[in-house]
């Protein structure tokens, strides 16, 4: 345990100078670990995989090879941004593996919150292992462990699924952001290069907007989900409180209620708007969103969004409230 004990002469990264000789530092010491080998990450567009993607993509360039794995459960726009950012932009070495339809069926029927994180997570797991097994050469495994997670739970970034990889593999981990704090992941990615909205990207659970489409998931429910967010998003941004607000998202609840739609009797689902802020995660308060701006996202929401004729908004606080709902 003592090799990822953050050396007490590593100072705090706050600045652009500090970052670019941190990612000297690392592309030589990933060079001189890895050599001519190649590496393999599963990449979700997350802040910490997405640095490490980058600071790879310099050091090694095609001998990283990256897994996108687009389980049907990721933000709208989010499996075409990675795309678009790592093979496009960046001309890295991408896999991208569409197993949507995998999932989703997999989880069909499905309702308790702790067997939909278990089958996501080993799922991940049986995608990442067959497309590791079509990989030739591989001999190092990249993960994104950052500091915390070692001081929380052991070397392994457990919620990045890849820690249970079957042994016969025998990768060797590449882990150059395990000394950082996310507050100094994120001045690296800036420093990277990487786009604001992955630098600064919300916090977001391992299973994905699997546990805010609330009991079974439904593909119309999950549609539902994936489509409010991007408005209540789109709304954040437009009106200053993107960064000003700590984690904000929809949730769709496996109920419908009666309404009136066009003149007409509906019987459809709501949606639950949840906006919070927090330093530790540990207690949350409510953001005091404008009522002028709740009653145009409800507008938004219940005209653009097919299935839906509610919108609520969230006012618990954390305790007695989660921040996220399963």
């Amino acid at each position: 345990m003592e090799n990822n004990k953050r050396p007490e002469s590593m100072a705090r990264i706050n600045n652009e100078k500090l970052a670019n000789e941190f990612i000297a530092e690392q592309i030589q010491a990933i060079q001189k670990q890895v050599k001519d080998k190649k590496v393999l990450l599963a990449l979700s567009g997350g802040v910490d995989s997405s640095v490490v993607a980058a600071l790879l993509i310099k050091a090694i360039g095609k001998n990283l090879v990256c897994v996108h794995v687009n389980h049907g459960l990721l933000r709208k726009g989010e499996p075409e941004q990675v795309v678009e950012v790592f093979r496009n932009q960046m001309d890295a070495n991408l896999v991208y593996v569409d197993a949507v339809d995998r999932f989703l069926d997999k989880l069909a029927g499905v309702a308790e919150p702790e067997k939909k994180r278990k089958i996501i997570g080993a799922e991940f797991i049986r995608v990442f292992e067959e497309e590791a097994r079509k990989q030739d050469g591989i001999e190092f495994l990249a993960q994104g462990t950052i500091y915390p997670d070692i001081l929380e739970s052991g070397p392994v970034k457990a919620h990045h699924n890849v820690g249970g990889l079957p042994s016969d593999l025998k990768f060797e981990l590449v882990e150059p952001l395990k000394f950082l704090f996310k507050d100094e992941v994120r001045v690296v990615g800036k420093a990277l290069g990487l786009p604001d909205s992955m630098v600064y990207r919300q916090p977001f659970p391992g299973p994905g907007l699997g546990v805010r489409c609330l009991g079974a998931i439904t593909r119309e429910r999950l549609e539902c989900v994936r489509e409010s967010d991007a408005i209540l998003r789109e709304e954040f941004a437009k009106n200053g409180l993107e960064g000003k607000v700590w984690q904000y998202f929809t949730i769709v609840p496996d109920f419908k209620s009666v309404g009136v739609k066009d003149g007409k009797r509906s019987f459809e689902y709501p949606v639950i708007l949840r906006a919070v802020n927090t330093i530790d995660a540990m207690t949350a308060t409510v953001e005091d969103v404008p009522f002028a701006l709740l009653l145009h996202i409800t507008k938004r929401i219940t005209s653009e969004v097919p299935g839906v004729n509610r919108v609520l908004y969230d006012l618990t606080p954390k305790p007695c409230g989660t921040i996220e709902w399963e």
